[in-house]
């Protein structure tokens, strides 16, 4: 006979407010069309609070890498250059694994 497994039903974990505005901030900035033009509208929603609002915009001011124009309609024009690799600090690439890479490539 087969054990039936009873398991307590899970809790739903909701998520925050900011964290709900950075995820769908983050996917904006990284869809392809985004990344492709560098540049994104990010529209404020009704269920954007303002706390929320102020916090997520205050972040991406703070990044170095992003120009922010906040408009009079509350939308904030995302906007960065392309960066090349070599002036990432998070992005490191070995130099035996480059030249391997070069001479790997045919063309």
């Amino acid at each position: 006979m087969a054990k039936h497994m009873t398991s307590e039903p899970q809790q739903r974990q909701e998520i925050t407010g900011i964290e709900r505005l950075s995820l769908r901030v983050s996917a904006m900035i990284n869809h392809p069309l985004a990344q492709t033009q560098r540049w994104v509208v990010v529209h404020r929603l009704d269920t954007d609070g303002d706390v929320e609002w102020e916090e997520v915009m205050g972040l991406l001011s703070e990044t170095p890498e992003l120009d922010l124009t906040f408009n009079d309609d509350e939308s904030v024009m995302v906007r960065w250059e392309r960066s090349c690799v070599e002036a990432r600090d998070d992005f490191i690439v070995e130099q035996d694994s480059q030249e391997q890479v070069e001479q790997a490539a045919p063309f």
